[in-house]
């Protein structure tokens, strides 16, 4: 009964150890030798759930490492991208965890080496907190899309959603039924795109644009972030839908 106890136990501490989650080259603290950088998490049993998502960075130099907790360190598919966004010849770190859920919410953070210290100069809960939005439907087939932070309309064409799904909201000319409101999800996808071939990254995020529910997905907010020295602020945005049958 010992053995057996002893080897269950064993058994859960195998599966509840930490483990490597996938790991990166480059040059980190731009001091022209290459550091190794991690994601290490605890799995969670008969799940792609991973808990304690840390990033750890090992000193190429001194072979020191760097532990470096998250505020949202649980989630699933955690990925890391290093290139430079800042323009200071470093390569910076790209974290990215999906969240799960319906509306397919990400958690994102960006950590830069500046003045000999490492920063997090971006996370989705400061930009979900920052870009808010109000999605309202209106008359003859449309909805509009007001960026409060960037003081923006966008106008969209729901014609291409056809006219049984239509039907159910509008009368025959076009009026609506009653007022409905959408929503902007929350952060759902965070790209590095060097835009200017010049080797310095621009993020581009994407917020889903939600209608009278979730499924019912109108487009999607994208927003170009460029590092402007200080943080990174708005280059352009734009809203994208979905095409319908000609």
């Amino acid at each position: 009964m010992q053995l057996s106890l002893q080897s269950a136990l064993s058994r859960e501490m195998n599966l509840y150890r930490t483990v490597t989650v996938t790991s990166k080259q480059g040059d980190i603290d731009g001091d022209g030798i290459k550091d190794n950088v991690f994601l290490t998490a605890n799995k969670t049993p008969d799940s792609p759930f991973w808990r304690n998502i840390t990033l750890v960075i090992q000193k190429g130099r001194t072979d020191q490492y760097e532990h470096v907790p998250m505020k949202n360190n649980g989630g699933y598919n955690p990925t890391l991208f290093l290139g430079d966004f800042t323009g200071n010849k470093g390569d910076d770190i790209l974290v990215v965890i999906d969240a799960g859920g319906s509306g397919g919410s990400i958690y994102a953070y960006v950590f830069s080496y500046l003045n000999g210290q490492l920063m997090t100069i971006f996370n989705s809960d400061a930009f979900n907190g920052t870009y808010k939005y109000a999605v309202n439907y209106e008359d003859q087939y449309k909805a509009k899309v007001n960026s409060y932070y960037l003081k923006e309309r966008y106008i969209l064409d729901l014609t291409y959603k056809g006219k049984e799904n239509l039907s159910e909201i509008y009368n025959k000319v076009g009026v609506l039924k009653a007022p409905i409101d959408g929503w902007v999800n929350p952060l759902s996808g965070l790209y590095p795109v060097d835009y200017n071939r010049d080797g310095i990254y621009e993020l581009e995020a994407y917020q889903k644009i939600a209608g009278r529910y979730n499924a019912d997905s109108l487009g999607f907010v994208q927003t170009v972030l460029k590092w402007n020295g200080l943080e990174f602020a708005p280059d352009r945005q734009n809203v994208a839908i979905f095409g319908g049958e000609i």
